[in-house]
């Protein structure tokens, strides 16, 4: 008998007692804390790199359509420039891409002229493009970028395959019909553009 009252007195005590309760809480608290911190600035910082890749598709397409032709000097300077937006994050996983595309009157199909990545798009093939951008006889020139962005610290996350970010985006030629690629050497004629 004597050995519960002690052992109810001693209960008792104990639940009387909280000046280490601050501490109890503050170690249960700190690990949630924390998880919230690094994936406040995970998602923060993949939310900027989309962003980023948003703003590089729609540069490559702009820069493009502003010319009646481009060399490949060009295009590599219009990808330097792209990248550089990609800055401070790593601008090394940006895969882009720069085509031409050719809307065929009778089909209303977008049809390959001319693209910068001949292993992902070869002249002649067809692209699905949206319905609106579908005019008759026209040119568009559309951008793609890929990147691979690799969170730093989410451990859940598989580090080889990262997250893959993706955008497009559509520009009319702005100067002429069509932009030529690859440009013709000084003095000789622009060509006419192509319709096939």
């Amino acid at each position: 008998m004597r050995i519960w009252l002690r052992m109810r007195r001693r209960a008792s005590e104990w639940a009387g007692n909280n000046s280490g309760l601050a501490a109890v809480e503050f170690a249960m608290i700190i690990p949630i804390m924390a998880a919230l911190l690094v994936g406040t600035n995970e998602f923060a910082a993949g939310v900027a790199v989309d962003r980023k890749v948003t703003i590089m598709a729609r540069t490559l397409s702009d820069l493009t359509s502003q010319n009646t032709a481009v060399s490949d000097t060009q295009l590599t300077n219009y990808f330097t420039a792209g990248k550089a937006i990609m800055t401070p994050y790593d601008s090394s996983p940006v895969q882009g891409t720069i085509t031409e595309l050719y809307i065929n009157p009778s089909t209303l199909k977008a049809r390959v002229q001319w693209s910068t990545d001949t292993t992902l798009h070869k002249k002649g093939d067809i692209i699905e493009i949206p319905e609106a951008l579908k005019i008759a006889g026209t040119y568009l020139i559309f951008s793609e970028v890929k990147y691979k962005y690799t969170p730093s610290v989410a451990w859940f996350i598989n580090k080889e395959n990262g997250i893959t970010l993706t955008d497009v985006s559509y520009t009319r030629p702005r100067q002429s019909l069509c932009v030529v690629y690859p440009a013709p050497a000084q003095g000789v004629a622009m060509p006419a553009c192509p319709t096939d």
